[in-house]
């Protein structure tokens, strides 16, 4: 039982076909088959089956390729125990997340690689992909930043290594003229007739304003707008009198602050949960980790300042 085929046959769980597998891996779909060929001669029950024209893992491959996974980590934990500490930590290490998280933390995240000639190179990309898609995202960078609702199902720990790195709120989004702005808190009953701009359906704060519906017990909610980058729904909440919804601590530029206030919905818990996903090989690798504690420091920061925000123009 070779290493290199309990890899493809995890590539294969997370990828779900030999093209893609083999795509990842730089191989051809007939070298995939071949090492999944291999492998299936050292075990004495199945572990893929065919789905029509998809090869698909059965219960027993998806055991092995769990620990396939397990393997893999160890390996990368001997492998990160023979490097020099310095050469280990100046590996580079890919970061992608979604639209708010990278607005509000890869400056700073880049900014800080830059003065740190000895620490990783970081790369950064945004993602902006639906809830169930982010653990794919895995497989093609060292670091994933996601995101899901309070309420969500727990991301599948078999597949990823989860580092938690805040819970956010969401609050309601208002002009800082519109007449609720005046209010600390304000209720379902306020916004009876105001016009909504919401997220696309499948994504994080969509479920969120559904739950606001059905928790206003008849109220309707006029959703006109669909729009998932914060930025932009900032704007149009500027321009007019649309009202939304907006992360507490990553929906706001600072320029967008002059002009839209936060306020918390009465009787509602609404917030996210924000997450860091990897691979358990690349969690243990040094680069990896002083990464991951670079984006939950950053986090904090911005948390701490966007907080304080809130509460001065309260006060004012």
């Amino acid at each position: 039982m070779e290493v290199h085929h309990l890899r493809t046959l995890r590539e294969l769980r997370d990828r779900g076909s030999v093209t893609a597998v083999a795509q990842a891996l730089l191989l051809s779909p007939s070298a995939v088959s071949q090492q999944i060929a291999s492998l299936q001669r050292s075990v004495p029950t199945p572990l893929t089956e065919q789905r029509g024209r998809v090869l698909v893992l059965t219960p027993a491959g998806e055991l092995l390729a769990d620990a396939g996974g397990d393997v893999l980590e160890s390996l990368a934990r001997a492998e990160n125990s023979v490097n020099e500490y310095l050469v280990a930590r100046q590996q580079p290490v890919s970061v992608t997340a979604f639209h708010s998280a990278g607005l509000a933390w890869f400056p700073a995240l880049i900014a800080g690689s830059l003065r740190d000639p000895g620490g990783p190179k970081v790369r950064c990309r945004d993602e902006d992909v639906s809830i169930n898609k982010f653990v794919d995202l895995v497989g093609d960078h060292d670091i994933v930043i996601a995101h899901r609702p309070l309420t969500s199902d727990p991301w599948p720990t078999r597949r990823v290594h989860v580092t938690p790195v805040l819970q956010e709120p969401i609050d309601l989004a208002i002009h800082r003229e519109h007449p609720l702005a005046k209010h600390e808190t304000v209720s379902l009953a306020d916004l009876v007739d105001e016009t909504w701009v919401a997220a696309h359906e499948g994504f994080a704060l969509e479920p969120l304003l559904i739950q606001a519906m059905f928790a206003s017990a008849g109220t309707p909610i006029q959703i006109t707008h669909r729009v998932n980058e914060f930025n932009m729904v900032a704007a149009i909440i500027a321009e007019s009198g649309t009202v939304g919804l907006l992360p507490r601590y990553t929906g706001l530029t600072p320029y967008f602050r002059e002009h839209v206030v936060l306020r918390p919905i009465q009787g509602l818990t609404l917030g996210r949960n924000i997450d860091i996903l990897t691979r358990p090989e690349a969690q243990n690798r040094v680069s990896t980790r002083t990464v991951i504690d670079r984006i939950i420091k950053i986090a904090e920061q911005k948390r701490l300042l966007a907080g304080e925000g809130v509460h001065q123009h309260l006060l004012n």
